[in-house]
């Protein structure tokens, strides 16, 4: 018997599910990419600036204020951001916007949110 409770008791490979599973697991490169973007939400000033975008459509001078940060560790948040094709931006005369890419953000924090909170 196994010392260990979460460790089956015997060798036994399941084999119809196991083909399930391969059929339906997506490729590494598809796996690094959506692992790369799991790490962009592992920094809390990028969770924070997301959480703020959630709210309103604001430049970097609002960001700044807002998170108590300079307007330069901001532009590297929003960069890494960016890169990730979470934010998108527009500029109005002197002034760069930033808001949410799309809804898919919004869905993906909203749901980490309600997991966390279970």
């Amino acid at each position: 018997m196994s010392i260990n409770k979460d460790i089956c008791d015997i060798n036994a490979v399941h084999e119809e599910l196991l083909s399930i599973v391969e059929e339906k697991m997506p490729g590494d490169e598809k796996l690094f990419d959506l692992s790369e973007l799991f790490k962009v939400f592992g920094d809390s000033t990028r969770m924070k600036i997301l959480f703020v975008l959630f709210e309103a459509e604001v430049c970097t001078c609002d960001l700044a204020e807002v998170l108590k940060m300079t307007s330069s560790a901001i532009s590297h948040q929003l960069n890494v951001l960016k890169r990730a094709k979470l934010v998108k931006c527009r500029r109005e005369g002197k002034a760069v916007f930033y808001s949410l890419a799309d809804e898919h953000v919004r869905t993906i924090i909203s749901q980490g949110i309600e997991h966390i909170e279970e």
